[in-house]
């Protein structure tokens, strides 16, 4: 896989766990330049990690090298545009010192300072409420979870997209709560999947016919991130995946970061539009193997 001569911009990076980490050390590997974006409000901790060497054994790389970023960009992914920050947030301690975090800013800034790219990685999600059953989401919790994790996508399209060359490529990540029921995943986040896989087989058709973008998405198994265990049942959900996928394994975060080099490289050049599962093969299963029904002597 060779992206030498491409920039790639991947947005929601918030350590060395998340599948956006995995995503940015492959396309490095490739070849490409990689900027990160990270969540205004951890810019600083993320920075003082990264020069701590915090992660420096999570970025060796096959070859032995360190994987590095041309830059780190702060971004808040609920403000499209300097207007719509509340002062509130303008005068938290988090963002004083921050600039250009909304996307409009940034995307204008990344122009003027990286120029055009050519790949950009949507690896965001959050829902305040995460933890409430959806009868118990309140609305704000459940338009903060649409809004960060799914229309995120679509101002990024509109921001970025106009200015990336002709052939660029879009990435999402969703999961499998996007079309079946998974218990104490709430607080909106299935909503805002199942609209994020609808959006981008929406966007693929529109900017592909306006600048000839593909935009893909990826349907990711359970990963023990950071993010995932603040959830608080990720390790009965990959305890699950590994007893009833058929390859009985857990998910390793580079075996998705693998998909996503194929999908936004020259590889993939017919492919758009599409959500692609990568869960050893859990989305293909339809009754758990321990379930009763299953049993010699059930009814």
């Amino acid at each position: 896989m060779n992206l030498r001569g491409k920039k790639a911009f991947v947005v929601g990076v918030g350590d060395d766990q998340g599948f956006g980490w995995s995503i940015a050390k492959a396309l490095f590997e490739a070849g490409a330049t990689v900027y990160l974006g990270t969540w205004a409000p951890i810019y600083n901790i993320f920075m003082n990690s990264w020069q701590s060497g915090k992660w420096d054994t999570s970025r060796v790389c096959k070859d032995g090298k360190l994987f590095s970023f041309a830059k780190v960009y702060p971004i808040d992914a609920l403000y499209d545009r300097a207007a719509d920050v509340p002062e509130s947030v303008r005068q938290n301690k988090r963002y004083q010192n921050l600039s250009s975090y909304t996307i409009e800013e940034l995307a204008n800034k990344m122009q003027e300072e990286a120029g055009s790219i050519d790949i950009l990685i949507h690896s965001l999600a959050n829902a305040p409420e995460v933890k409430n059953p959806l009868l118990a989401t309140s609305r704000n919790g459940y338009l903060a979870a649409l809004s960060s994790s799914s229309y995120s996508l679509i101002s990024l399209a509109q921001h970025f997209a106009p200015h990336m060359p002709k052939g660029s490529s879009f990435l999402s990540l969703s999961y499998a709560a996007s079309t079946k029921a998974i218990p104490k995943y709430g607080g909106g986040m299935s909503s805002a999947k199942a609209a994020l896989e609808s959006d981008v087989r929406t966007l693929a058709y529109e900017m592909g016919r306006q600048w000839g973008h593909r935009i893909n998405c990826i349907s990711a198994g359970p990963l023990r991130s950071r993010a995932a265990r603040a959830i608080g049942m990720i390790d009965d959900m990959i305890s699950y995946s590994i007893a009833n996928s058929p390859l009985m394994k857990e998910l390793d975060a580079e075996e998705v970061a693998a998909a996503a080099l194929f999908l936004v490289s020259p590889l993939a050049s017919a492919i758009t539009g599409s959500t692609l599962f990568v869960d050893n093969g859990l989305h293909a299963v339809g009754v758990a193997s321990d379930s009763a029904s299953l049993q010699k002597d059930a009814p």
